[in-house]
């Protein structure tokens, strides 16, 4: 048989080496032999490996990634259970809920509102937070209060409060006329402890929030996953598999034949199908969850099916590189001028017989030559563009993946010389766009900030080797200074700034701030020194010419800053005139408390922070009327679009046409002129009869209308409640008769309407000294 296989080599070989003597035909023998020998042994040992060791070591560690994803399951559960005994136990859900009457007591209603509200939004997997209330008239927070006037599905959520558990999970079907849609909920009986609970805290989960939440429990799409209680109370699925099909049931038998105890992993046959099937339990409240995954085996073994079919592919085409490489070294007539041809012409590679090799060579060369010229024609016009998208994406810090190697690579490719070389950034801000008369207005940001980028460039270019400037078209740029050795000389940067300044001063009459950075030695370090000097800029002072900023020496080093001008008068009186929709009055208000803020040197920062404390109290004033800045302002968030104005003119307009302006004309359409009167009635009513014993009642009797309207409208057009009107219009009074008079302390307390004991306790709680205190300090003054 030897014999034969040798005769077949020598027969071939001899065939290839186109009669070529027996020496060349043995060596190419050998060289076969040595070549196809190692590369069998190296298959065999690897599909040994892979089909041995690596399939037990993917199951073991399938087994261990369930394992851990079911365990971050159960951290995910029993973080819910917690935090709705933690909700449970709270003095807001006492005994003081029971018989709860959710139109005399709104606050409180609205206030377990909110607080549903924000248990809601603690976890993503919770679909809906409810709080019902059992009682003659039940009531579901859900989480807006509402009464359940459905007696069947006041019966569902009744037979939650009978269970022997306080606290307890439960599939449970709220709907009475979808009994099979349930969710999984999580029940704590309130309140928390007590042995008679009138209502229950229901945490209702998301079902598909569910699902994928028990996927992630397999890392393969085929398969089952699914968690199910002994008792069989509660089963939920992943794939939405019902507790009774057949997959399922025989899942759990075979859970069942093997214990439960610590869980187990096995191999399970089902439908010409082999599954990895791991199961498990969690300690839930009130009993043990057990979970179950089976992933078809073949989702972990194909891996390793896949390397071994690879594995012997490889070695086939080894094996017959080995022969072809073999038969090439043997003929040895391969030339390099062929290989050449070949390579830079392999479709006239049949054609070289016709014509000369050197010259076909040489044309492509010529060819190659000149679209090389174009290419780096096109780069060298488009490397500008290239290198400001590069800088721009350093100075905002979107390069932070990459390594100091990395970007000193990247940056040598952009024809930068950065090795041993110093950093420096500047921020840029150009200001006094809306004082411009005519010359630019608003809108023209992208035009002025083009001119000023030109500016920039042109002058860095003359006092540095290496500046490189990126627009951010919003009258801002950033400018790179790069300089070999030592870092580059404050003094020079002064000047730069100073020159610029003056520069764009008068080619575009507007006032320029310069920041420039401390220098730094390393690529990385940039984006943090740009955002520094981007936070020093906004330092600067309002109403001041051009301003540079030196980081290592900050502007107005020892001296004292001055205070911010809030005026809180001011602010009140611009509250009320919104109030009351006096829109002339506003707007002078607006005007006047912003020029407070800008006096006396005050900086950019100081400015925005007083305009957005402004924007927080006119929001707190449109909650107080009942718009919803939300609707109000669809959905725009002002703060941020209040951050990116920085001219004191800019601030003012937006101020009137985004925040001022819609509130008066929503305040004017809901405003209703019978209201007003009713309030002006009981306010005179107040006024005249103040001494006398009147409460909201008598006032609503008098205004003829019914307490509650008359406190919501009051609160509504005043700001003020009608306790706090009436309390401080009596010790207005009072503190007149004690300045004014010699009446005694019960004299006084009598023509306000107080008793002496309540008057003494009522005064000092509102001005902080007693009346006697009082009129001691009026004489005095």
């Amino acid at each position: 048989m030897i014999k034969g296989i040798v005769a077949k080599w020598e027969r071939y070989s001899k065939k290839w080496s186109g009669g070529k003597g027996m020496y060349y035909r043995k060596n190419l023998i050998l060289v076969l032999a040595v070549s196809s020998i190692p590369g069998f042994i190296v298959g065999a040992l690897v599909y040994w490996m892979a089909g041995g060791r690596l399939e037990s070591e993917l199951l073991s560690m399938h087994n261990r990634q369930i394992e851990q994803r079911a365990a971050n399951i159960d951290e995910q559960l029993g973080n819910m259970e917690l935090m709705l005994a933690h909700w449970a136990f709270d003095p807001k859900f006492d005994y003081t809920m029971k018989n709860l009457d959710v139109a005399q007591k709104y606050e409180r209603s609205w206030d377990i509102t909110k607080t549903l509200l924000v248990m809601q939004g603690s976890s993503t997997m919770v679909k809906r937070v409810e709080l019902y209330l059992s009682g003659e008239q039940p009531l579901l927070f859900n989480p807006e209060y509402g009464t359940v006037d459905n007696s069947q599905v006041s019966v569902q959520y009744d037979k939650l409060l009978r269970s022997e558990q306080s606290t307890y999970w439960t599939q449970w079907a709220f709907d009475p006329d979808r009994p099979g849609e349930k969710d999984l909920t999580l029940v704590h009986l309130i309140p928390g402890g007590s042995l008679k609970p009138f209502g229950t805290l229901l945490l209702r989960m998301d079902p598909e929030k569910v699902a994928v939440m028990l996927r992630t429990m397999t890392p393969y799409d085929s398969g089952e996953t699914f968690m199910l209680q002994p008792s069989g109370d509660l089963f939920i699925s992943a794939g939405d598999s019902a507790d009774d099909s057949p997959f399922v049931a025989a899942l759990k038998e075979a859970i069942q034949e093997r214990g439960t105890g610590g869980g187990s992993s096995f191999l399970f046959d089902w439908g010409n199908t082999t599954y990895a099937v791991t199961s498990g339990s969690f300690s839930r409240i009130a009993g043990e969850w057990t979970y179950v995954s089976a992933s078809p085996i073949t989702s972990i073994t194909a891996p390793v099916v896949f390397i071994s079919r690879l594995i012997f592919l490889v070695s086939s085409c080894a094996l017959l590189l080995a022969a072809l490489l073999s038969w090439l070294a043997s003929r040895r007539i391969y030339s390099p001028v062929g290989r050449l041809l070949q390579t830079l012409l392999p479709e006239h590679a049949a054609a070289a017989g016709k014509e000369d090799e050197f010259k076909l060579i040489e044309r492509q060369w010529n060819t190659l030559h000149g679209q090389s010229h174009a290419l780096q024609y096109t780069l060298d016009e488009q490397l500008p563009h290239v290198k400001e998208s590069f800088l721009n994406q350093l100075f905002q810090g979107y390069l932070y993946g990459y390594s100091e190697q990395d970007l000193q690579n990247r940056m040598k490719r952009f024809k930068w010389e950065v090795e041993d070389c110093h950093f420096m950034v500047l921020y840029i801000q150009l200001t006094g766009i809306s004082s411009l008369e005519g010359k630019f207005r608003g809108g023209d940001e992208s035009l002025v900030s083009f001119a000023a980028v030109n500016i920039i460039a042109e002058l860095s270019a003359a006092h540095f080797n290496q500046a490189d400037v990126v627009n951010f078209h919003d009258l801002t740029a950033g400018l790179l200074l790069i300089e070999p050795g030592a870092c580059p000389a404050q003094p020079e940067v002064q000047g730069f700034s100073e020159e610029l300044t003056g520069l764009i001063n008068r080619m575009l009459n507007m006032r320029v701030t310069v920041a420039f950075s401390a220098p730094v030695e390393s690529i990385s370090a940039i984006p943090p020194a740009f955002e520094a000097a981007k936070q020093a800029a906004s330092y600067r002072q309002f109403g001041g010419e051009n301003q540079i900023i030196n980081m290592d020496r900050p502007a107005g080093q020892g001296q004292a800053a001055p205070d911010t001008q809030y005026s809180f008068m001011l602010e009140r009186a611009l509250i009320q005139a919104l109030r009351t929709g006096e829109a002339e009055e506003a707007y002078r208000l607006l005007e006047e408390f912003l020029g407070a803020l800008c006096a006396d040197g005050a900086k950019v920062i100081d400015v925005q922070q007083g305009m957005l404390h402004l924007l927080g109290s006119i929001q707190h004033t449109i909650m107080d009327s009942g718009i919803h800045p939300n609707q109000l302002f669809q959905g725009v968030n002002l703060y941020a679009a209040l951050s990116q104005i920085h001219e004191p003119k800019l601030i003012l307009a937006w101020f009137r046409e985004k925040v001022v302006a819609p509130f008066l004309k929503e305040l004017c359409e809901r405003s209703d002129a019978g209201i007003k009167r009713t309030v002006e009635q009981a306010m005179l009513y107040i006024q005249e009869h103040y001494m006398d014993n009147i409460s909201l009642d008598s006032c609503a009797d008098y205004t003829g209308t019914n307490p509650f309207l008359l406190s919501k409208s009051f609160k509504r057009v005043t700001g003020k409640n009608f306790i706090d009107y009436l309390t401080e219009l009596r010790l207005g009074k009072a503190k007149e008769l004690l300045r004014d008079t010699g009446l005694r302390i019960n004299d006084v307390a009598d023509q306000v309407g107080y008793q002496h004991s309540y008057f003494n306790r009522i005064f000092k709680k509102q001005e902080g000294i007693t009346p006697s205190r009082y009129r001691e300090l009026s004489h005095h003054e």
